[in-house]
């Protein structure tokens, strides 16, 4: 217990010596910058599940299949930019395409660079207990 103590101690003091900064680490633009809560299923097929933080930056360039995050009609949402064939897709098979029309109040807020997720143990503990 002692030797794992010490080693333990040891790594903690490595990591202290890094200095190491979630902010610059994950956020390159601090004044255009912002972290929204991902909520359903839409997005799961790329590695975005409801409950995830994620790192919107309003500087970056968008460009057709950036996962952003866009105000349409009045909702916050999280999709794949489909410029080409002006819509938003789902990374899903259940959800259908979005359409962008004339008459949709759309307004892109920014680019997702990081998604942030809580780590569960009990989830894991399940997949290795078969």
């Amino acid at each position: 217990m002692i030797a794992a103590s010490l080693a333990l101690n040891r790594l903690t003091a490595e990591y202290r010596e890094m200095g190491l900064s979630l902010d610059e680490l994950l956020i390159s633009n601090p004044n255009a910058t912002f972290v929204g809560l991902a909520s359903g299923d839409s997005m799961q097929k790329v590695g975005i599940f409801s409950g995830d933080l994620l790192i919107v930056d309003r500087a970056k360039d968008v460009k057709n299949g950036s996962v952003i995050v866009a105000n349409f009609n009045g909702n916050f949402i999280c999709k794949i930019l489909d410029k080409k064939n002006n819509c938003l897709l789902s990374a899903s098979d259940d959800h259908q395409p979005v359409y962008i029309s004339e008459s949709d109040i759309f307004q892109l807020e920014g680019k997702v660079t990081y998604n942030v997720r809580k780590f569960d143990e009990t989830f894991n503990l399940l997949a290795f207990n078969k």
